[in-house]
């Protein structure tokens, strides 16, 4: 069973950066997907990013204003994110998975997810 868990959450000001982390332990991650995603109140999980091995990808939501990195000898995957916004007030989640490349945005095909971390970004 693989067992993830994000840190790094908390309140910024509108500007600020913030880095997450997502510790993951299990077997197979080093073959598994590892992505972000947020989701905001009353809202569904929205793609920010996703990187295995060598292979990075970003999506529209947050596009230019962050950086997908990954650790395999720590199993820790992070997330960079940079001139944040009010509009980035989310649960940020991190996921894994063997998941295809036409299905990395798609939150349903991720079997793992970890609990999530509260994102605020004051005005």
């Amino acid at each position: 069973q693989v067992h993830l868990e994000e840190s790094g959450g908390g309140l910024v000001q509108a500007g600020d950066s913030l880095s997450l982390s997502c510790e993951a332990s299990g077997p197979g991650l080093s073959d598994y997907r590892m992505a972000w995603f947020r989701q905001a109140p009353s809202g569904e999980r929205v793609f920010i990013a996703s990187i295995l091995n060598k292979n990075i990808f970003y999506g529209d939501s947050m596009k230019g204003r962050v950086t997908i990195s990954r650790d395999n000898g720590k199993n820790t995957a992070y997330l960079r994110m940079n001139y944040l916004g009010p509009g980035d007030t989310a649960v940020y989640h991190c996921a894994a998975g063997p998941v295809v490349y036409w299905d990395l945005r798609n939150a349903a095909k991720y079997d793992y997810w970890g609990q999530g971390t509260q994102v605020t970004v004051s005005s």
